[in-house]
């Protein structure tokens, strides 16, 4: 019976110890599933994308594939409700999406300007106050050029 208990115990030691490799497995596979440290890019020439709501002003650099380099808008520098669109909104948000992507060693923008918002002035004097040459400024907002179809006539 003592020779039994004996046996029992490493049996007993045995799944504690492969259950602590598998912590350490798992542990170790989850740190690397975390984020992977962006590779650093060098770009000089790159996109603005100004959306200019009624309501917002939203800025995107990047670079000229589209890929994206950073963004801000007026809600994340701190503004809320009708102070969102103003001008002086829009140049506070370049001046954020311009420090996030100074690393990155942007000079040259197209800007594209999509939107009725009164910040799509000012954040293009942003653009070129905060240090980056606007090469072109080009006007993407969506025209319709017919029209939506109109209702059929009341019938009385």
């Amino acid at each position: 019976m003592a020779e039994e208990k004996t046996n029992q115990k490493p049996e007993a030691a045995a799944p504690t110890e492969a259950g602590a490799k598998s912590e350490k497995t798992s542990a170790a596979s989850s740190k690397s599933r975390g984020k992977k440290k962006k590779a650093a890019r060098s770009v000089s020439i790159g996109r603005a994308y100004i959306q200019a709501t009624y309501n917002n002003t939203i800025v995107t650099l990047t670079d000229p594939n589209g890929n994206v380099l950073g963004w801000s808008s007026a809600g994340v520098v701190g503004f809320k409700g009708p102070k969102k669109s103003t001008p002086y909104a829009a140049s506070m948000i370049v001046k954020d999406v311009c420090d996030k992507v100074k690393d990155v060693g942007l000079k040259e923008v197209n800007v594209f300007v999509c939107g009725v918002g009164s910040g799509r002035e000012g954040a293009v004097r942003a653009l070129h106050a905060n240090g980056l040459n606007v090469t072109a400024i080009k006007d993407i907002t969506p025209i319709p050029h017919n029209g939506c179809r109109a209702p059929k006539p009341r019938r009385v």
